[in-house]
């Protein structure tokens, strides 16, 4: 008896043993993650910021210096060195971010969390995310073997301290999933840029355009989806003359759209993704130099998209944020010149539908057949078998959705055409950027970048501002891209391209200012075909109108335009609605939610509720509005709040303001703003029994969460911060200005800036989401720009990067 108890307590003790180390499901080994020496318990602390580091690689000594903000000043010698202290340092600070992201990218979460990412991963091959990497990296090794240099240096940086690293020492998140970093290579990089390109691609919405438009028909097809708004502010100026454009459009061949139905599509970037910038020239500048701000849109997430650095070298010396995975600043300055982003959604994706031969090894096309090509894409599962999908391939690209992959037609599928995959050298134009000196150096470095599009704002010390559009633009047919296209006729392929001089652009404008907003790029004087894909209509205006507003600006004013929570959408339409509801209609308990919203003044300030009930009341008014477009078995899109708003005051009458669940159909504006009203009312009194009020502040409830679906202990909720889409200050619940940067083109120039996070992805750190507070209020950081290694002028730990010799 007494073995047989011990015996017993052996095997439970065994399987104790067993079950806190091993991983069930998306359940971390509990052993292992709570151990005292291995565990989570080993990444508290502060961030070690100084001493000397051997580093395998470098052929001189880097000097880094540490401000109070954990931003990393790197001072080498030469860019060799330069990029791989930046992959080295991103790693030490951003290791799991840095990885997770290609991961997502390349389309291998299913390695990590196992099944039920493989939707998700199927999702991203088809997408041709890794193909894009290969072409990308298959274009520098051909046309540029310097800037491939560069990544594999910022690749031997990273892999230089992954090899310093015991499993103790391994981020916080390896240890909850139970995986390990693996190295990194040039193709990480590739696709962390594929990661951008995906994000910022626009709306693409071909496939449900073509779906609305076999629903309603042409007429009311370009009643509700217009190429340009009756009111239009371009990003470049009205009175630009385009007669030095040389080139024709494409003639249009006379095509038709093919009329098809599919049921879903593949996840679509955030709506929200965009961003502001403007620069304002020394004549409207109240110190008499240029200044220049930018604030990209993006997810509000923990660990943070950017990573500040500064990066010099004897030949150049940039300041700004860079993105974890890529070589230099992206969103910054250097001594000469400063730039910025912000997306210019142009339509870079179409689509065609394909029609294979019986054993889908041949499509159609030309009056012949063509071969497909044949990408197996080996999806690994954890704790499974890998699951092994052949995506298809054509000229245009890859099929996407075929029988295989959410559709039934077993003959026919449909391909992307997408500028990301052709390749190019993206990497280069913030290489150039960073060691730019002029203007002419800025737009030699733009010639490099092909998608996303992006509206690249400049400024000088030689006193010149400018905006570009770039990207690698097809010279589309009139409509071109609009619609699903027969993928079989030849004149529906892109014929051409528009030369790079022939983007839209503007330096030194007569009024003084340039600026973008996500608006429609150009007017309808511009001589290619642009047509409204979804373009922002009210941050671009209340810009304009503020730098049309006075003779000068100083970087205060910029302070007080990143942080404006002016809400034009809804000073355009609510006194209208206001005006069409009769009081004598309403409840008791809806009047004192109908007089609270009547002296709103239109700022989505944290105290107010008047955004609150404006967000509820439109809310509502729109899914009423557009219910003839919810359709369970056809992807389908709705029309863009500007055209919704103008209908709504144009059109009170139109057949759309019917509610198709009623009998009689005869509703009008005026009836949709009742009903919405009331259906508003109860939602919100629900909301205050929840939370005890629907102030700005409740309602909104501002996030950033951590990249694992906003796991609680490392993200940060509730933050009080106004604003909402369509506002300058363009946050909501989850998204908004995800780098805020000012800088004063002085000779060095000088700079502010600040971000929703923190220098560190460790969440034991103190830097891990230090600025949020301070981002919250509208307050900037000074970005300390120092001239030359030696400095220590606010600097708190410096380490010495020192070349590991080979023994």
């Amino acid at each position: 008896m007494k073995y047989l108890k011990i015996l017993i307590s052996l095997v439970l003790t065994i399987g104790i043993f067993y079950a806190l180390n091993t991983k069930f499901g998306s359940i971390p080994p509990i052993g292992k993650f709570l151990n005292p020496y291995t565990g989570i318990w080993q990444n508290e602390g502060d961030d070690i910021i100084e001493g000397d580091i051997m580093i395998k690689g470098l052929s001189e000594t880097v000097t880094v210096h540490y401000d109070e903000h954990l931003i990393p000043h790197v001072f080498a010698q030469n860019e060799h060195d330069l990029y791989k202290a930046q992959g080295y340092l991103t790693a030490k600070h951003r290791l799991w971010q840095l990885e997770f992201q290609t991961h997502a990218a390349a389309g291998r979460l299913s390695e990590i969390f196992g099944e039920g990412a493989l939707e998700y991963d199927r999702s991203e091959r088809r997408r041709g995310m890794g193909y894009g990497a290969d072409q990308a990296i298959a274009y520098m090794e051909e046309f540029d073997r310097e800037t491939l240099g560069f990544v594999q240096d910022y690749a031997d940086g990273v892999n230089a301290y992954i090899e310093q690293l015991d499993p103790v020492d391994y981020p916080v998140e390896y240890k909850m999933l139970d995986y390990k970093p693996e190295s990194w290579s040039p193709k990480k990089t590739a696709l962390l840029l594929m990661y951008m390109t995906k994000m910022l691609a626009g709306y693409d919405d071909d496939l449900e355009y073509t779906n609305v438009l076999q629903k309603i028909g042409q007429k009311d097809f370009d009643l509700l989806f217009p190429d340009f708004f009756d009111i239009t502010d371009p990003v470049i100026p009205k009175e630009t003359d385009w007669s030095f454009v040389d080139v024709a459009q494409t003639p249009t061949p006379g095509s038709l759209a093919v009329l098809d139905t599919i049921s879903e599509t593949i996840e679509k970037p955030h709506p929200d993704n965009g961003s502001n910038n403007w620069a304002v020239s020394g004549s409207k500048s109240t110190t008499g130099n240029p200044i220049l701000a930018n604030d990209p849109h993006l997810g509000l997430n923990l660990p943070a998209i950017w990573f500040v650095m500064q990066l010099s070298t004897p030949e150049h010396n940039a300041f700004g944020a860079t993105i974890p995975g890529a070589l230099s600043v992206i969103s910054g300055f250097n001594q000469y010149i400063a730039w910025g982003e912000t997306n210019a959604t142009r339509d870079v994706i179409d689509w065609y539908k394909i029609e294979f031969n019986e054993d889908r090894t041949k499509y159609k096309y030309d009056q012949g057949w063509k071969d497909v090509k044949v990408r197996v894409e080996d999806i690994k599962i954890r704790g499974k078998e890998s699951f092994k999908d052949s995506v298809l391939y054509t000229h245009h690209g890859p099929v996407v959705y075929d029988k295989n992959f959410r559709s039934d037609n077993g003959r026919s599928g449909y391909a992307m055409r997408w500028i990301g995959h052709d390749g190019g050298n993206n990497q280069k134009t913030f290489i150039e950027l960073n060691r730019a000196k002029n203007y002419d150096d800025y737009v030699n470095a733009l010639q490099y970048w092909n998608a996303p599009a992006q509206n690249f704002v400049f400024a000088s010390t030689e006193g010149d501002i400018a905006l570009w559009i770039q990207g690698k633009f097809a010279n589309k047919w009139e409509g071109q891209g609009k619609f699903l296209m027969d993928g079989s006729d030849p004149k529906n392929d892109w014929q051409s391209y528009i030369p790079q001089k022939f983007n839209a652009h503007t330096k030194n404008p007569e009024r003084g200012f340039v600026s973008s907003a996500n608006q429609h790029p150009v007017d309808e004087n511009y001589p290619f075909y642009i047509f409204n894909d979804g373009y922002e209509t009210y941050r671009n205006r209340v810009i304009n109108d503020y730098f049309n507003s006075k003779d000068t600006f100083s970087v205060d004013d910029f302070k007080a335009l990143h942080n404006n929570n002016y809400n034009l959408k809804a000073s355009e339409l609510l006194p209208y609605m206001i005006n069409q509801i009769e009081e004598s209609q309403l409840t008791e308990e809806e009047l004192v939610v109908f007089k609270a919203i009547k002296t709103w003044q239109y700022n989505n300030d944290i105290t107010e509720v008047g955004p609150s009930i404006w967000r509820q009341w439109y809310g509502k008014l729109y899914n009423l509005l557009w219910d003839e477009l919810d359709d369970e078995e056809l992807a389908l899109t709705k029309p863009y709040t500007y055209q919704t708003i103008y209908l709504l005051k144009n059109h009170g009458d139109h057949k759309f303001m019917d509610i198709i669940e009623t009998e009689d159909k005869t509703e009008t504006a005026k009836d949709l703003f009742l009903i919405a009203f009331k259906e508003a009312v109860v939602r919100l009194n629900e909301i205050k029994e929840e939370k005890g009020n629907y102030n700005w502040l409740t309602y909104k409830a501002t996030y950033a969460g951590h990249l694992l679906q906003a796991l609680p202990a490392f993200s940060r909720f509730d933050i009080p911060i106004g604003g909402d889409r369509n506002i300058v200050n363009a946050t909501s619940e989850n998204h908004g200005p995800s780098w805020r940067m000012i800088v004063e083109m002085t000779s060095p120039p000088t700079a502010i800036g600040i971000y929703p996070g923190g220098q560190s992805g460790n969440p034991g750190s103190k830097y891990y989401d230090n600025f949020i507070d301070d981002w919250a209020k509208g307050n900037y950081h000074q970005l300390n720009f120092i001239q030359n290694g030696n400095a220590n002028e606010g600097i708190i730990g410096t380490q010495t990067l020192i070349p590991l010799k080979n023994e």
